[in-house]
C-alpha cells in the first residue's frame, strides 16, 4: 500500500490534500512535492524485504503516490542495470565507475519512470487526458503510458525535435503539435491547451508526481550497491532527476534503508545553456533564464526550469558541483561509451561524461571513490543528428 500522506509547496511549506489534483502550490506558483508516513513505512519496511519483489519501479510501492493498485500501470520501468565500467574507468584513472543505464527503460530513456507513476496517479484522481511540452523522450513515454491507459496525449515538441522523436509518440497514439522556438514556447502552447480542454498538464515539476518515479534511482543504487555512492554524475535540463534523487536519499534514511551520508550531486549542462551552472557559480538560489539557448543535447536545451532552486539546494547540500561542457567536448564524448563499454548513448549523457572527464582532469573526483554516471536514454533515435 503506498503511505502517501499529504502535499507540501517545495517553497513555502504549505501543506494539501492529496487527493486532489493540483499542478503548482495555489499560493506561490512553486512545485509541490509528495509526502508520506515515513515513521509508518520504518515500522514496516526493511530492505532485506525487498528480494523477491517485482524487478520494477513499484517495488517501492509504500513509497509511491499511487493508492490502488489497479491503477498501477506497468510497462516494466525500473530496476536498470548498474554496469561496472572497467574500461572507461581504467582510462580515466577511476578504479570504481559504473552506468546506470537507464536506456534500457520502456521508450529507452528515464522519462519513463516519471511518466508511469505520473500517469497512474493521475488516472488514479480522474484524469480524462494529458498535454506535455517535451524536448522529445518525455513525449514518448507519455504517448506510451497515456496509451496503456487509455487516455488521450496532446504533446508539444519543438519544431526542430529529430523526426525519430515525432514518429514515435505518433506511433503510440498521441497527438503532436509542433512549436516554432525551444521547450519554453512549446510550454506556453501546452498550458493554453490544457486550460482549454481540462487536460491534465505533466510538464517538468508543473505537477508533483513525475519527480516520485525519478526518485526510485536513487532507490535502486543503494539497493544495488548495498549502499550510497560518492558521486553522481546527471545531465540535467529540468532537473526532476536530480531533485528527485535527493529526495530519495532522504526518505532512505528516514526509513532507516541508509545513514546520514549522501553522494556529492554533479549537474552538467552544455555551455549554450547552462543556466543552473551559472547561478552555482554565482551563489543565487534562482536561475536567470538563458536567452537564445543552444545545443546538440536537445534535452539539455531548458532555458529556465521552475525548480532551479531544488536542483541548487541539492547541489549545495551535497556539497556537489555544476559544470557547463562546450560541444566539441560533447561530440568527442559522445562515442566513448560506445567504443569502451558497449553503451549507445544519447548526446546529454555525451555531456554528462564530458562533465566527468573535466571533474577527474581536475581532481575533484577522486580515483578510488565509487562514482556513477546516468546514461540517460538511448542513442538509436538520434541517429540522425550525430
Amino acid at each position: 500500500m503506498s503511505f502517501l500522506s499529504h502535499l507540501e509547496c517545495s517553497r513555502c511549506a504549505r501543506q494539501f490534500d492529496a487527493g486532489q489534483w493540483l499542478n503548482l502550490c495555489p499560493h506561490c506558483d512553486s512545485p509541490l512535492l509528495a509526502r508520506y508516513d515515513l515513521e509508518a513505512v520504518r515500522r514496516i519496511l526493511q530492505r532485506e524485504d525487498m528480494a523477491g519483489r517485482p524487478t520494477n519501479l513499484w517495488r517501492y510501492a509504500e513509497l509511491l503516490p499511487v493508492r490502488d493498485p489497479a491503477c498501477r500501470l506497468t510497462l516494466g520501468e525500473g530496476w536498470t542495470p548498474l554496469l561496472p565500467a572497467t574500461r572507461l574507468g581504467a582510462a580515466l584513472g577511476l578504479s570504481h565507475l559504473y552506468i546506470k543505464e537507464e536506456g534500457l527503460n520502456p521508450t529507452t530513456s528515464f522519462k519513463a519512470r516519471g511518466m508511469a507513476v505520473a500517469v497512474s496517479r493521475a488516472c488514479e484522481l480522474g484524469a480524462a487526458g494529458f498535454v506535455l511540452p517535451s524536448a522529445g523522450n518525455a513525449g514518448g513515454a507519455l504517448a506510451a503510458y497515456a496509451a496503456r491507459a487509455g487516455r488521450p496525449a496532446h504533446i508539444y515538441l519543438p519544431a526542430e525535435t529529430p523526426v525519430p522523436f515525432v514518429r514515435e509518440c505518433e506511433g503510440l497514439g498521441a497527438t503532436v503539435t509542433t512549436v516554432r522556438g525551444h521547450i519554453g514556447d512549446a510550454g506556453r502552447s501546452a498550458r493554453q491547451e490544457a486550460e482549454r480542454s481540462g487536460s491534465f498538464d505533466l510538464s517538468t515539476l508543473r505537477e508533483p508526481y513525475r519527480v516520485e518515479g525519478k526518485k526510485t534511482m536513487a532507490f535502486e543504487l543503494v539497493e544495488q550497491l548495498n549502499g550510497v555512492p560518492d558521486v553522481i554524475v546527471y545531465p540535467t535540463g529540468g532537473g526532476t532527476g536530480i531533485i528527485g534523487m535527493w529526495k530519495g536519499f532522504a526518505e532512505l534514511e528516514a526509513v532507516g534503508w541508509i545513514g546520514p551520508e549522501r553522494p556529492r550531486m554533479v549537474t552538467v549542462q552544455a555551455e549554450g545553456c547552462a543556466p543552473i551552472v551559472r547561478a552555482f557559480c554565482e551563489g543565487s538560489e534562482r536561475a536567470r533564464p538563458w536567452e537564445n539557448p543552444e545545443t546538440v543535447a536537445l534535452g539539455l536545451r531548458v532555458p529556465s526550469a521552475i525548480g532551479d532552486f531544488l536542483i541548487l539546494r541539492a547541489l549545495r547540500e551535497s556539497e556537489g558541483t555544476a559544470v557547463a561542457v562546450g560541444e566539441p567536448a560533447i561530440r568527442a564524448a559522445w562515442g566513448r561509451l560506445g567504443s569502451t563499454e558497449g553503451i549507445l548513448t544519447c548526446p546529454e549523457t555525451a555531456a554528462a561524461l564530458a562533465g566527468l572527464e573535466d571533474l577527474v582532469r581536475d581532481g575533484w573526483i577522486r580515483p578510488e571513490e565509487r562514482v556513477v554516471l546516468f546514461d540517460t536514454a538511448s542513442g538509436y533515435k538520434y541517429m540522425d543528428i550525430r
